[in-house]
């Protein structure tokens, strides 16, 4: 491959592996929210399932209460039926404590029904406590992993900076002026692999001669299309008898 050409291909390399590490620096701070916000959900979901505990717990006390008040309402008139001394007051009376036993047994379903659904509820208490560790524990590693891969990013952005001003240093002023006009013109691809008598980012199919030129690697040639500058990459042949490794 000429020289230059090859600069022209580490060139590019340097510049799409910067500018994707630059682009994860940046979403870094984005993606820490994201975590707090699911750490943060995961809570909610306590709370959540805290306060409607916390509202059976509220309503079972005034059931019971209720429970209380209907029982000595129910025995003050068992009571007071040992005292009437008409039919007309016994039946009456009767009559009292049968609103009285209904009313007693409804609260008591009632209470029931509170008593079944604090279990439910207790429950559902545990699984958002677990869920709610569990995430945080994810989010801590997530974080760590984030912040190492952030940190060994901006190292290596640190390094291949030299070995970019280094390479750039080496193009002659007319190559290295097509690259970078190329490159802001298509948002920094620049350079492009030539494969099958295709340009591989544009997908234009390349006259037969000039994909022959382009595979000779010894001159520099832009797409017709988009104008980025070609190189070919051989691939090693399979062995002979044997299948091509994955």
């Amino acid at each position: 491959m000429h020289p230059d050409l090859d600069r022209l291909v580490r060139l590019q390399q340097i510049e799409t592996f910067s500018d994707s590490a630059r682009r994860k620096i940046a979403d870094l701070p984005d993606r820490l929210r994201a975590l707090d916000a699911r750490y943060a959900a995961a809570r909610g979901a306590v709370d959540a399932a805290s306060a409607a505990r916390a509202d059976n717990q509220s309503a079972r006390r005034s059931l019971e209460k209720d429970l209380a008040t209907l029982q000595g309402r129910l025995a003050k008139f068992r009571d007071q039926l040992m005292e009437v001394k008409t039919n007309r007051e016994y039946q009456a009376m009767q009559k009292e404590i049968e609103v009285a036993q209904t009313e007693v047994r409804k609260t008591e379903d009632q209470l029931l029904e509170r008593m079944i659904e604090a279990d439910e509820l207790g429950q559902n208490v545990k699984r958002a406590e677990l869920a709610a560790v569990a995430e945080q524990t994810a989010a801590s590693e997530e974080r760590r992993r984030l912040e190492e891969e952030v940190s060994g990013l901006q190292a290596e952005l640190d390094r291949v900076a030299a070995t970019r001003t280094n390479t750039m240093a080496e193009l002659p002023a007319h190559v290295l002026a097509v690259f970078e006009q190329v490159s802001k013109l298509r948002r920094g691809m620049a350079v492009a692999e030539a494969r099958d008598g295709l340009c591989t980012l544009c997908n234009v199919r390349l006259r037969p001669q000039i994909f022959n030129d382009i595979r000779k690697n010894d001159s520099f040639i832009q797409c017709e299309s988009c104008q980025r500058i070609l190189y070919f990459a051989a691939r090693p042949e399979p062995a002979a008898g044997g299948s091509e490794s994955p």
